[in-house]
């Protein structure tokens, strides 16, 4: 595995490209970064609220010259940790697929959010829960801030003379991941595609597509992978997110054969190999996501529904 430090804030990838690092990457806590050229500047995803993006925006800014001003943004997915920021760099162009800006404007918004956390005590486990994982962050004060450019399946940007190829994996952890790929510096941020020492989430999936994105990460010429939680890995962080996902579907649909009820199948399925990975309860929206999928069901549960089966597996 990287031999990186897992440390809060900017890390130097080499040749102007830095990954901006929130240990310890569980809910909320995403990763993002920063590719630059002469003054040219691309930003890689904004953070879960604005005192966290701002901390973030002037960090960079100590350390980047070109940082002073953000150029362009790209935000890899709809949930909030990678957008909600987006405010505080609305005067750049923000980039992101067409399946990433629908979802945004229909998933959960900041106030909608915002809402929950405040009827939390009257909400019993799933008040308690949300609380647990979401009240550090200030959702109230956020104005959801759309990008302004998208694109479908692929898109090459240059920062100054350097390439950045934008490809789009989804549908899988959401409708429209993105790979930001930067080939001449052989690194590549591959957001929620990746959870390092965390269970990744299929909110989206199908989890063939999510495979499928793993194996053209291991594909690449690449030293560095920046996850969207977790610490800076290789190849061998990709390989062991690809074998948790093969090893739940292949666990979930033996339980879905028999008839076992998804929530069941989640308490059920051995997690041993992971004991030491964190939000293990989020087993149970990725069982209930491959049970959607084996039974070819296109309706998506609501993600309250989700978080209260979370809430029951997590505070058992």
């Amino acid at each position: 595995m990287s031999n990186w430090s897992y440390t809060k804030g900017l890390h130097d990838l080499g040749n102007s490209v830095y990954a901006y690092l929130q240990p310890d990457g569980t809910w909320g806590r995403s990763n993002a970064g920063i590719i630059t050229d002469g003054e040219a500047s691309l930003l890689i995803d904004t953070l879960f609220d604005l005192k966290l993006t701002q901390q973030m925006l002037d960090t960079m800014r100590k350390s980047i010259p070109a940082a002073a001003h953000i150029d362009m943004v790209v935000n890899t997915h709809a949930n909030g940790d990678h957008c909600w920021g987006n405010e505080l760099v609305a005067d750049a162009q923000i980039i992101a697929s067409a399946n990433t800006v629908e979802e945004m404007i229909t998933d959960t918004s900041p106030l909608q959010l915002a809402a929950l956390l405040k009827q939390a005590p009257q909400l019993g486990q799933l008040g308690e829960y949300v609380s647990r994982i979401f009240a550090p962050f200030e959702f109230g004060n956020i104005t959801l801030t759309l990008p302004n450019k998208t694109f479908e399946g692929e898109l090459s940007l240059v920062v100054g003379d350097k390439l950045v190829h934008l490809i789009e994996v989804g549908p899988a952890h959401t409708r429209g991941d993105t790979l930001v790929h930067i080939p001449s510096d052989r690194v590549v941020f591959t957001a929620d595609i990746l959870f390092i020492g965390g269970h990744p989430i299929i909110w989206a999936g199908p989890t063939s597509n999510w495979l499928r994105a793993c194996d053209r990460i291991l594909a690449m010429d690449v030293d560095s992978i920046v996850p969207g939680h977790g610490p800076i890995t290789d190849k061998k962080g990709v390989a062991e997110v690809k074998g948790y996902l093969e090893y739940i579907y292949q666990e979930a649909r033996k339980r879905y054969e028999v008839g076992m009820p998804a929530m069941e199948a989640a308490r059920d399925i051995p997690m041993d190999r992971y004991a030491t990975w964190t939000d293990g309860e989020r087993i149970v929206v990725n069982v209930v996501s491959i049970y959607r999928e084996l039974s070819g069901d296109l309706t998506h549960p609501g993600k309250v529904s989700l978080f209260g089966q979370m809430a029951a597996l997590a505070l058992r």
